[in-house]
């Protein structure tokens, strides 16, 4: 057992020290490139600094959210983070149980999603049924909806815009005020710092 956590930490660094080395390799390429006028390859170097920084933070954001949601522990192995080049940002994502009652948590920042949402938030009329409620999360708007449209097996899925980041949890098996509850557990004003 020593040894594999050992051997954890040791992959750990090696990988932030390339990650390092990217970067700083990355900075070079643009300074380089505009310093000889070539700016659409200053422009690429540094977009993929960028998307270095947004892995770097996605990762930081992992360690903030909790292990445990309801009466499901997470699954280390199912941890991830990725980066989509132009349209989204990164990913983030995390997994609770392996039975039918799973729930997942996603982060996305620069979500396509979120001025829809917002929209739909801000309309007064909106989120007043049973499937469809508005809620307010560590004081943000959030919206917690039925997603599969099946009212004998119902899949809530709670929906927060934050500037331009989306959290969205989901839960099979769980009823709408459980899910409500796991939603309050996500340490929102933390993960606000780090990705805005």
């Amino acid at each position: 057992m020593k040894k594999i956590f050992l051997l954890l930490i040791v992959v750990s660094i090696g990988f932030t020290v390339h990650a390092q080395q990217e970067f700083k390799t990355q900075l070079t390429t643009a300074k380089s490139s505009y310093q000889s006028g070539k700016l659409d390859d200053a422009r690429f170097a540094m977009e993929q600094m960028l998307q270095d920084i947004d892995m770097v933070i996605g990762k930081e954001v992992l360690k903030l959210l909790p292990t445990k949601m309801a009466d499901k522990t997470s699954d280390p192995k199912q941890d991830n983070v990725s980066g989509a080049s132009g349209f989204l940002g990164v990913v983030i994502h995390r997994e609770y149980g392996l039975d039918s009652q799973q729930v997942s948590l996603e982060i996305i920042s620069n979500s396509p999603l979120v001025g829809s949402l917002n929209a739909m938030l801000s309309l007064p009329f909106y989120g007043g049924g049973k499937e469809n409620k508005v809620i307010k999360i560590a004081g943000y708007k959030a919206l917690v909806q039925n997603s599969s449209g099946d009212k004998e097996k119902p899949e809530y899925e709670v929906q927060l815009p934050l500037t331009n980041s989306l959290i969205t949890l989901r839960g099979a098996g769980y009823s709408q005020d459980a899910m409500v509850k796991m939603a309050n557990t996500i340490p929102v004003a933390e993960i606000v710092k780090m990705i805005q």
